[in-house]
């Protein structure tokens, strides 16, 4: 059975393509710094890398909050 809040996300999932996208984009950054956590070592422009895929993600996920908080209609 699914929280409210996951009805929202998953009916934004659905419904709101912007939410869609960023949703989709968190992912490739999510598996992008999934695959640089597999490294033992990280070269200085991987660890510039990863920060860098962390913030964005960040970012996305702000947004996404933004748009299941303001109920924004779909788009």
């Amino acid at each position: 059975m699914s929280t409210p809040t996951e009805a929202i996300r998953d009916n934004s999932m659905a419904n709101n393509q912007e939410y869609l996208r960023l949703h989709e984009e968190h992912g490739r950054y999510a598996a992008e710094l999934d695959r640089l956590e597999t490294k033992s070592f990280l070269t200085e422009d991987e660890k510039l890398e990863e920060v860098r895929l962390k913030k964005l993600k960040l970012r996305l996920k702000d947004q996404m909050a933004a748009i299941l908080k303001s109920g924004k209609p779909a788009a």
